[in-house]
């Protein structure tokens, strides 16, 4: 006899099968296996040290302050990094050099406000020093919705000069051992000309003014580039730095799955899955870092996405020994880089972030899962993370990865989605067990802990109603299902493709 939980999270389940194509009795299997008395090393939550946001102005609005809220109560994200601290529209600057000299310096009040909204949300900071100020900028050329300038400075000395005054009035204001937890990152992806317009030289020249700006102020503050897209510049980066004895404390550059193949790996050489180009991207950085004069230094990969659920676990499992920290892009639909949206959720590409408005997609639903991992990585074979916390829980997220084209340079631009891949019936097989387990279970795919099926059963709608906003939000959560094992440590359970679960043992 089916209670109204167990008959709805059965619905859901047939929906999702449904919505895959697939019959139950057509469905093909797949085996994990988990041996809960191997203790395989620690487990820890590199994607969890940051998440991505669009740029310092908008973590202002209290739209952006509750989904970070929400993504630090239930996703776990210590720190946030967005672009452009420096933007004009922050008025670090007034009419003229001149004026801020005799003013006393630079106006930081903006700058407090965003950092202040952080640190008063439990976040901290991860800084990305961008974009240049009109009045030090040698050109006019803008980025974006907000007109971040991407242009050099006219001169290195006085941008440092700048650069030692943020950093001495951050340390006045938060105190140097919390400014020494904040890495600092030298620009947004330089090799890009819409974010760059000075060549590769160009950017070492200021990364060592800046590097060596902040180390003047203090030697422990963490300091770091090239920043790169598609894994870029990194060997030239270490070789440029050692020879110029420019400071380098941690690498950080970008991957995404929808990259172009031959801009990462090299013209020529074999195709990737859409699901590999970033842990192999990673693990190709990794070895190009240690093989040069910093080996062993920390590699942040402070920006990648995917809004496929399957997607988003096979990267981090497969990428995260490689890096200190792991930051999405975005958590907040509150991202206004390319203009203002005129939607809250449409059909096919959702673009890079998370949620809107408190609405979790799929993708924060799957961080959602992951923070419920514990500490201790237990050995598994086949798509799973298994894990054990400090009061002896076992939970492994398994998923059913799939082919799906990933978000684009433009994000929620097509209006379908692509997959290659099918619903799945996964056993779960635990080794170690002693007595009948019972499992409680949380399912995110594209019918379970996602906010479409209810919002096209609204007919769709561009602009929800406030009163829609709050249901969509109460229905975007995993749905969570309570099973018995089997009496040979075993559990069934039918997956769409991109979906996953998280099993629980009781």
């Amino acid at each position: 006899m089916f209670d109204r939980r167990t008959f709805l999270a059965s619905s859901a389940a047939a929906a999702a099968l449904s919505a895959s194509g697939a019959r139950a009795a057509d469905i093909p299997g797949e085996t994990v296996r988990v041996d809960t008395r191997a203790i395989a090393g620690p487990l820890p939550h590199v994607w969890e040290e940051c998440v991505g946001s669009d740029r310092a102005a908008i973590t202002m609005r209290e739209e952006w302050r509750q989904d970070m809220r929400l993504g630090l109560a239930e996703a776990g994200f210590k720190r946030a990094r967005f672009h452009g601290i420096f933007n004009d529209e922050l008025g670090v600057f007034g009419k003229s050099i001149l004026e801020m000299r005799r003013n006393g310096g630079p106006n930081w009040l903006n700058v407090h406000r965003v950092y202040d909204g952080l640190l008063d949300l439990g976040v901290s900071p991860y800084v990305e020093l961008s974009f240049m100020p009109g009045k030090l900028a040698s050109g006019k050329t803008q980025f974006g919705f907000y007109g971040g300038n991407i242009t050099p400075p006219t001169s290195d000395a006085e941008f440092a000069g700048f650069i030692t005054s943020f950093t001495a009035a951050m340390i006045e204001r938060y105190g140097l051992e919390t400014v020494r937890s904040w890495p600092f990152e030298v620009w947004n992806e330089p090799n890009l000309s819409f974010f760059w317009t000075g060549d590769k030289q160009r950017y070492f020249e200021m990364y060592k003014a800046v590097a060596t700006a902040i180390k003047s102020v203090d030697p422990r503050i963490q300091i770091g580039g090239p920043a790169t897209s598609k894994t870029a510049w990194i060997g030239d980066f270490a070789q440029w730095c050692a020879a110029n004895n420019a400071p380098v404390d941690f690498f950080a550059t970008h991957a995404y799955a929808g990259d172009d193949q031959d801009d990462v790996f090299g013209k020529g050489g074999p195709r990737r899955s859409v699901n590999d180009v970033i842990p192999e991207a990673l693990a190709n950085a990794r070895r190009t870092i240690d093989a040069g004069p910093f080996a062993g230094k920390p590699m942040w990969l402070s920006e990648w996405s995917s809004d496929s659920p399957a997607m988003i676990a096979h990267v981090i499992a497969n990428g995260m020994a490689h890096c200190a920290g792991m930051s999405q892009w975005t958590l907040s639909g509150m991202y206004e880089e390319l203009g203002v949206d005129d939607y809250m959720l449409k059909e096919g590409s959702m673009g890079w972030s998370m949620m809107i408005d408190g609405i979790a997609k799929p993708s924060f639903n799957t961080y959602r899962l992951l923070h419920r991992l514990g500490t201790q990585r237990l050995a598994a074979q086949g798509p799973a993370l298994a894990s054990r916390d400090r009061t002896g829980r076992t939970s492994v997220l398994l998923w059913n990865l799939a082919e799906v084209d990933q978000p684009g340079g433009i994000p929620g631009m097509t209006a379908e989605r692509k997959i290659i891949g099918g619903a799945k019936r996964m056993t779960l097989q635990f080794d170690g067990l002693k007595g009948r387990k019972t499992a409680e279970v949380r399912f995110v795919d594209w019918e379970r802990g996602s906010p479409m099926p209810a919002w096209r059963a609204m007919g769709s709608p561009r602009y929800p109603s406030r009163a829609q906003i709050a249901h969509l939000r109460q229905v975007s959560r995993p749905v969570v299902e309570t099973h018995r094992l089997n009496a040979d440590g075993t559990l069934v359970l039918d997956l769409p493709a991109e979906g996953l679960a998280l099993v629980e043992l009781a």
